[in-house]
């Protein structure tokens, strides 16, 4: 694989961090700096801790609040629904 030599800057933390972390592995600081933002990149898109646990709450929410009612009483009204349709298309005709 062709490399492109790049130059950063880091603050010092980062950079005490990256040698630490290179050390503790034995890579080159550029290996650990490529696995970084490859592992970085494949996590792009997906929900944070914090945002999946929000979701979680809101759907608990949604589906909490589903009225509960018998199958019949909903497969009636779903038949008047598309009664209505069938009659609002033949309307226009």
């Amino acid at each position: 694989m062709a490399t492109v030599k790049m130059t950063f800057s880091l603050d010092e933390p980062t950079a005490l961090r990256l040698a630490d972390t290179s050390a503790a592995l034995g890579k080159p600081k550029s290996e650990v700096v490529r696995e970084a933002i490859r592992d970085y990149a494949e996590r792009m898109g997906r929900l944070s801790e914090a945002e999946r646990i929000r979701l979680l709450g809101v759907f608990d929410d949604v589906v909490s609040a589903i009225p509960d009612r018998p199958a019949d009483e909903v497969e009636a009204e779903l038949a008047d629904v598309r009664d209505a349709r069938r009659q609002g298309s033949e309307h226009r005709r």
